[in-house]
């Protein structure tokens, strides 16, 4: 996915999402540009803003997919 105006992690978000649910750790291991979880969290939460990215908790772990 290309989303042109966006950050190279931003960009990495959505691409190791894919099609994909996946926790806040599975994407945090499947995105190599970003080496702190705090770093993640504040990208998740552009995405969000942005409308991209939609969360939910599920079994007290918080998944994300893209907004499509």
């Amino acid at each position: 996915m290309i989303n042109k105006g966006l950050s190279e992690k931003h960009q990495s978000v959505l691409n190791a999402l894919g099609d994909k649910h996946l926790s806040s750790f599975e994407l945090f291991k499947k995105v190599d540009n970003i080496s702190i979880i705090l770093s993640l969290y504040s990208v998740i939460d552009d995405l969000n803003s942005m409308g991209l990215l939609n969360s939910y908790k599920k079994q007290n772990e918080r998944y994300h997919y893209i907004n499509n």
